[in-house]
Order: C-alpha cells, then structure tokens, then sequence
C-alpha cells in the first residue's frame, strides 16, 4: 500500500480506504476462488495493484471516459484504475463467471460506483468505449480485432482512442504489425521496483 502512495501522491482518504481494503478481499476471495497465484497473494500490492496503475501514468484519463477492462479476471486493471479515476466509468468484462464474481463482489465491498463487472466474453460486448485496458489476455493482433468494433470515434483525452494494455518480455513480433503508431513503454520509466524490469505499457490509437 506504501508503494501506491509513493507513486501517486496526490490520493483522497477515500481513495487510501479504497485501496487500503483490497489485500484482505482479495485474500479471502482467492482462498475460494483462485484469481491471483497462491505463490502472488503476497505481492498483490506490487505485481497486480501498482502494475495496473501504469496505465494511469500513461494517460490521466479525463472525467467522463468509457473505459472497457477486456479479460478482466478477479478485477485487474480495472478497479484499481476505478478507485484512481472515481470520475470515469468502468466496465469489466470477463468470460469465466467465478472471476467476474470476485470483481463485483470487490467492487462492492469497497463502495466502488463507477465500475460495473460483467460475465461476457470480448465478442459479444457491445458497448463503445474511448479505451479499452488489459493486462496480457491474447496477443495485440488478436485482441484488436475482437475490440475494434468498441472503440468511440469521440475524443475526449490527450491520447486519441485506442488500446491501452500491460505486457511483458519480447513484444517485437506483435507490435510489427502497428510499428508505425505504436507506443511501447517501459515500465521502469516509472517506476523503480526490479519486477517492473521487461514489462511495458502498449498503446495503440484505433
């Protein structure tokens, strides 16, 4: 939780409740339902919060941004993005019922408002979105055809509408396709934690 703080310093008490509550949520939850690896749970504040939060040091998302969470699992990247952005909207999606059950339920007991959890899998999400988040769900190529069709033609952010997603190792071969719009940016730009060495933030206008 110190490490949060650290990097995003400008925090509401409301927003330290928000994050404050998830290391014992999630450690319930995973004991029922396996979101996180039982060797991870540990780590939940450094490997799944803060890394979700790149994204947030990528682009301040403007109040009022649609924003879909594709293969959410238990809850990553989007509600932490959610706890950081209380003036935007979230929407979770993730084809395996138990995970999404761990997200709302999370949701929930943090009093999240702007953040709504769906069973559904990418192909059937209908919505309009300005960015569409994941953290490594499928290769780039494969995850934009699925989400093109989502992405609003209305600009309201810094950045034009794309794909914002969490990656790591050698991407070479599935950014090549997009070299020349693509973004990739290292994680340790920001911060200094040796897990975030070989991990990358990717954005791709759509």
């Amino acid at each position: 939780m110190n490490r949060i703080e650290q990097y995003f310093t400008t925090l509401s008490d409301e927003q330290r409740r928000q994050f404050g509550m998830l290391d014992e949520l999630y450690r319930d939850w995973n004991a029922k339902i396996n979101v996180i690896s039982r060797k991870d749970i540990d780590n939940l504040y450094e490997h799944h919060v803060l890394h979700s939060l790149a994204i947030g040091k990528l682009l301040r998302f403007k109040p009022g941004t649609e924003i879909l969470d594709f293969g959410t699992g238990g809850g990553f990247p989007g509600i932490p993005l959610a706890i950081l952005f209380p003036e935007c909207r979230f929407t979770l999606i993730d084809g395996t019922g138990k995970k999404i059950r761990v997200a709302q339920e999370v949701a929930q007991a943090i009093g999240l408002k702007n953040c709504e959890a769906k069973h559904l899998r990418g192909e059937d999400e209908k919505g309009r979105y300005d960015f569409v988040v994941s953290r490594a769900v499928m290769p780039l190529p494969d995850l934009v055809k699925i989400v093109r069709k989502n992405i609003s033609k209305t600009q309201r952010n810094a950045l034009p509408n794309g794909i914002i997603c969490l990656k790591g190792g050698d991407l070479q071969a599935e950014t090549q396709p997009y070299k020349n719009i693509v973004e990739t940016t290292p994680l340790s730009n920001w911060f200094g934690e040796e897990w975030f060495k070989e991990k990358y933030c990717i954005y791709l206008p759509l």
